[in-house]
Formats: structure tokens, C-alpha cells, sequence
């Protein structure tokens, strides 16, 4: 489809609470396929439409290797558990890496891009990406949650490559 840009911070719909998605359409079809094909081309693993411009309650997560593609349209966590502390960065944030705090796992729900709702459970790397584009739909970003700043040095040659 098409490859929007990408917002960077600071921008103030990066920061305002996301509107509910109440129209399943060809308009929220071509949505996720845009934010799809940017964030492939941005090399990210997830993506929120504030990060292309949309206040709407739609992220997607894609950890490639063979992992189904996570659309959350209207996603709610409905619990999560245990912490860890890892790396994230964020396509909103180039070149700022950082040690975050998050859940190590999470169940939500969610709807598909026709409206039905589905249930998920994630772990490890899967809930921190999903838990991160939430946060974006809420106008929460992760340089808010950062316990210490990570020099791109640091990171593993793979890791500096990817973006939630």
C-alpha cells in the first residue's frame, strides 16, 4: 500500500489519548496496511496510528521469524505479571535507546479489522512490544518509562536495527 511517515517527538498526537475505533471499513483496512508497510520499512516491530498521523485506537505488532502478524484494533489489557527490565527503542524516537520496565506477560483483548474480538496472551519480548504501542494509544511514551538511557555502543549489532 502505502508508506506514511513516521511522527517523531515531540508532537502533541504522540501524547493525546487515542479515539475508539466504531467504524470497520475499507478506510481502517488501508490503515493497517499502511502502518504495516511503514513500519517494514522503518525496520520497527510495532507500530501505533498516532505514529502515522491517526489519533485511532489501532497498533500492530510483527515479530517476523515466522510469528503472525498482531493487529489490535480497540486493544484493553486485561491483566499482566511479573517485571523485567530490557532495552526498547521507538521509531518516534530515533537514536534514543533505554531500559524500560514493563510486565513480562500480558493478556488482552482486542478486535480484528472486521470488528470481531479476540483474546491474546504474550510473553517476554511479545508483551513488551504489545504493551509499548498501547502506551502509544494512550499518549504514553516510552522515554517517560526509561530507568537509564542506553548508548546505541551498547547495543547488539540486530538490537540498534529494531524498533517497537
Amino acid at each position: 500500500m502505502t508508506i506514511r511517515t513516521v511522527v517523531k517527538n515531540p508532537n502533541e498526537i504522540l501524547t493525546r489519548k487515542t479515539t475508539k475505533v466504531t467504524k470497520f471499513n475499507q478506510e481502517l483496512s488501508t490503515l493497517l496496511e499502511d502502518m504495516y508497510d511503514t513500519m517494514i520499512d522503518a525496520d520497527g516491530i510495532g507500530i501505533a496510528a498516532p505514529q502515522v498521523g491517526v489519533s485511532l485506537r489501532v497498533a500492530i505488532v510483527d515479530l517476523g521469524e515466522g510469528e503472525e502478524i498482531i493487529e489490535m484494533v480497540n486493544p484493553e489489557v486485561l491483566e499482566t505479571e511479573g517485571l523485567e527490565v530490557e532495552v526498547e527503542g521507538c521509531l518516534s524516537f530515533p537514536e534514543l535507546y533505554g531500559e524500560v520496565e514493563r510486565p513480562f506477560s500480558v493478556r488482552i483483548k482486542a478486535q480484528e479489522r472486521d470488528g470481531t474480538w479476540y483474546e491474546l496472551e504474550a510473553e517476554d519480548y511479545e508483551a513488551r512490544a504489545i504493551l509499548h504501542e498501547i502506551d502509544h494509544l494512550d499518549g504514553i511514551l516510552f522515554d517517560s518509562k526509561i530507568i537509564r538511557v542506553v548508548d546505541p555502543s551498547e547495543l547488539e549489532p540486530q538490537e540498534e536495527d529494531e524498533f517497537v
